[in-house]
């Protein structure tokens, strides 16, 4: 990494917001130059606000990634949008992604009008340019350049990293100037327990295909670091029994592929190895019980 200008410093809050699926995670990840963010071909993975850190040569940009912003008429889905609007109140920039490839038009009239109501300094990220024409691409700037009075509109693939560093430029000129919020060497806010929830529940989320819905959760239950060991014990809460069959698999084999999988990342990330214990309760009514809810985190 260069050494940063403090003179000339730029430092800030950035919400990264969007319908469900719209490449946020995969852009944090992106900038970041590792995981710390759940993707899924499913929308609205991610539950919580997950901050990371990138420290360019004059700037420290602290992203905050948020659940997707859609019409919700459950309580979990409630909570998890207002989550992802609190994001507007505490941040310095907003940068609004767009799946170029799949409009979600609902979600969009949603967020231009709470765009509207803060005025924020707003860059537009269009992702997933890969998978759409050229023509495409400019028909959407032109339309978007009449919808707000975006500071950028950036053509990008966060997956394939096109036009990636664009959006970090266009972003880093809106920020106010001043010194780093966070040391230098910080990526993220989140602890290992929670990565590794997080973890374990994108395995559920890929492995399982559309069986699983979202009325699905992990907990850690232990985390014990040992000498050359790190010990995991950590529970998959579904609301049905037969979710719970799904998860386990025939003869376990569905969960055993989940802890195989989630261990190597988990093994990844904290550079030891793992004992993972994975266990699936049915916890019934727990998207209706609030105390539940905080419980979890969301």
């Amino acid at each position: 990494m260069a050494k940063q200008n403090k003179e000339n410093m730029r430092a800030g809050f950035v919400g990264i917001i969007g319908a469900p699926n719209a490449g946020k995670s995969t852009l944090l990840n992106q900038v970041l130059g590792q995981k710390i963010s759940i993707t899924s071909k499913k929308p609205q993975t991610t539950r919580d606000k997950i901050i990371g850190i990138v420290n360019r040569e004059s700037s420290q940009i602290v992203f905050v990634d948020t659940p997707g912003i859609h019409k919700s008429s459950t309580l979990l889905n409630r909570r998890i949008v207002d989550q992802a609007l609190l994001a507007l109140e505490d941040v310095d920039v907003i940068l609004f992604m767009i799946d170029a490839a799949s409009r979600n038009f609902s979600a969009e009239k949603i967020i231009v009008s709470k765009l509207e109501k803060k005025g924020k300094k707003v860059v537009l990220g269009l992702n997933k340019i890969d998978l759409v024409k050229k023509d495409q691409v400019y028909k959407l700037v032109e339309e978007f350049k009449d919808l707000y009075a975006f500071k950028a509109i950036v053509p990008l693939s966060a997956k394939k990293n096109t036009q990636v560093k664009n959006v970090l430029e266009e972003v880093e000129a809106c920020l106010p100037k001043g010194p780093q919020l966070f040391p230098e060497e910080t990526f993220t806010d989140v602890s290992e327990k929670f990565m590794v929830k997080e973890i374990i529940r994108e395995k559920v989320f890929r492995l399982t295909g559309m069986e699983i819905p979202y009325s699905s959760a992990v907990t850690v239950d232990a985390f014990d670091v040992e000498k050359k060991l790190i010990v995991i014990h950590a529970s998959i809460h579904v609301i049905r029994d037969s979710q719970k069959g799904i998860i386990i698999g025939k003869r376990g084999s569905m969960l055993s592929k989940i802890g195989t999988k989630a261990r190597k990342d988990i093994e990844e990330m904290t550079g030891q190895k793992v004992l993972l214990k994975l266990f699936v309760k049915v916890t019934k009514n727990w998207i209706d019980n609030a105390r539940m809810l905080n419980e979890f985190g969301y």
